[in-house]
């Protein structure tokens, strides 16, 4: 029996939010499984965002491409609906209308997150920003983006989260944020069901963004020196990890079944075979079960 190596040949995905980390994982391996991926992002060769990151989304297009896919990079303020109305208005004039994936990654909250201070204690103005930046992006890209799909009668949506369980994130608005992201996936997925489209949830485990690695002072090739500053980290993944879990998920004929849940790659993992970049299967909830339980608590069952 063979398989399918472009089981994606003839989708069409948007990325939003896929200009590093996991977005931009997912945005490659759709494009490796043969997928035309829209990505876009703040960050581009026009300028940055106020991240002030390098990474951009042309060089994501470009990966995309180099996967196999087509990747075609439209720089999107998602927090904008005017722009994300002229994104999807163009996508279904080069597309015919169609739209099978929508992939809401959209987060550029780190800077934002007060991980030392209980909320009576935080920047008031700061937090209600990350829920803008983290949360209204999804709301606001789904809100154009759906229709494309209800039309066809087909299609996915990916909610990008941190955890799949209803444990504390560890600072009032990340938690906030993360947790309203599955409650968005959930309300779509009632919503959509009728119409045959399905959508989910996702959480990685330790991802080693470029964001991580710069925090260790690593690359991808060299990140296994990042385990002696934090032992944890040698149960990390890189993107390809999410994005390959991500890719199985839009291939899969049976993907109404898991609509409305949200997933984990180390669960998704052992259903559809993948593996991480360097062909490790990572983990992260066994980690936690043999190493971090005893002192954090339970990692909690998935919601």
């Amino acid at each position: 029996m063979t398989t399918d190596t472009r089981p994606l040949a003839g989708t069409v995905a948007l990325v939003a939010g896929g200009t590093r980390g996991g977005g931009r994982g997912i945005a490659v391996a759709l494009g490796s499984a043969g997928a035309t991926v829209y990505v876009t992002g703040r960050s581009s060769g026009a300028g940055r965002s106020d991240l002030d990151r390098p990474e951009t989304i042309e060089d994501t297009a470009e990966r995309i491409t180099a996967a196999g896919g087509l990747g075609i990079a439209v720089r999107t303020d998602h927090s904008r609906p005017d722009e994300v109305r002229a994104l999807c208005d163009r996508i279904a004039a080069e597309q015919d209308g169609r739209l099978d994936v929508l992939v809401n990654s959209v987060w550029g909250g780190d800077p934002l997150t007060d991980w030392e201070h209980p909320l009576w204690e935080q920047d008031l103005e700061t937090g209600l920003r990350l829920l803008r930046q983290a949360v209204e992006t999804h709301v606001i890209t789904s809100r154009f983006a759906l229709p494309l799909m209800v039309a066809r009668g087909s299609g996915l949506v990916v909610e990008v989260t941190d955890g799949n369980t209803a444990r504390y994130r560890g600072s009032f608005f990340y938690d906030l944020a993360k947790s309203a992201v599955i409650r968005l996936a959930f309300a779509q997925a009632a919503e959509l069901r009728p119409h045959g489209v399905a959508a989910v949830a996702i959480t990685p485990g330790f991802l080693r963004s470029e964001a991580m690695l710069d925090h260790f002072g690593v690359t991808e090739a060299t990140w296994r020196d990042g385990v002696a500053q934090d032992p944890d980290f040698a149960h990390s993944e890189s993107p390809a990890y999410l994005g390959r879990a991500v890719a199985a998920l839009a291939a899969d004929p049976q993907i109404m079944a898991k609509s409305g849940r949200a997933l984990a790659t180390w669960g998704l993992y052992r259903e559809y075979g993948f593996t991480d970049a360097d062909g490790t299967r990572p983990d992260f909830a066994a980690h936690w079960a043999q190493s971090l339980e005893a002192e954090h608590g339970p990692l909690g069952d998935p919601l």
